[in-house]
């Protein structure tokens, strides 16, 4: 821990003193203990970002529990939305919809394809950083001594050409373009 700055220390110490009792309180409100490390994890995120508010002179737990119980609630209310979608069938009408468009979608990826390869080698680079390995924008903008602006740009116009091209190429085997 010797990289690591006083405040991180302090916060680490206090909290992995108090994680079991947080994780208990979190896992008796929810029914899974793998929902319970999730929010326990994202309680911890909280609680890092929080810190700079936190009374040394007060105990820890009580303190992160508070974060902790607000971090399960949004989680239940996530959760009861989700469900009342899904009660009422959304996810079998979303497998179904994909299922009838996949046809449509498995040519869209093969004339994507074709599509990516006609491309400028700068304007494939692009797309594939951002959209295949995850690039962030700013890497790439520096990447290519580009703004960010005009690097968001760039990728629209080539966004707007592959769309094109895909039309273009759908065209002759009668599928009308999604619009």
């Amino acid at each position: 821990m010797k990289d690591l700055s006083a405040s991180q220390e302090q916060f680490l110490s206090l909290f992995l003193r108090s994680e079991r009792e947080i994780f208990r309180y979190v896992a008796a409100l929810v029914p899974f203990v793998s929902d319970a490390e999730d929010i326990v994890q994202e309680t911890a995120l909280v609680l890092w970002e929080k810190f700079d508010s936190y009374n040394p002179g007060l105990p820890f737990t009580p303190w992160a529990c508070r974060f902790a119980l607000n971090k399960t609630r949004q989680w239940l209310e996530r959760r009861h939305r989700w469900k009342i979608l899904l009660d009422n069938g959304l996810a079998e009408e979303l497998a179904q919809r994909r299922e009838d468009l996949r046809p449509e979608l498995d040519l869209r990826l093969s004339h994507l394809a074709g599509c990516l390869g006609k491309l400028p080698e700068d304007q494939r680079s692009l797309v594939e950083g951002y959209y295949y390995r995850r690039d962030g924008i700013e890497k790439l903008a520096a990447e290519f001594s580009r703004t960010v602006a005009a690097t968001y740009k760039t990728l629209q116009r080539v966004r707007g050409a592959l769309q094109s091209c895909i039309e273009e190429a759908i065209k002759p085997e009668g599928i009308t373009p999604c619009r």
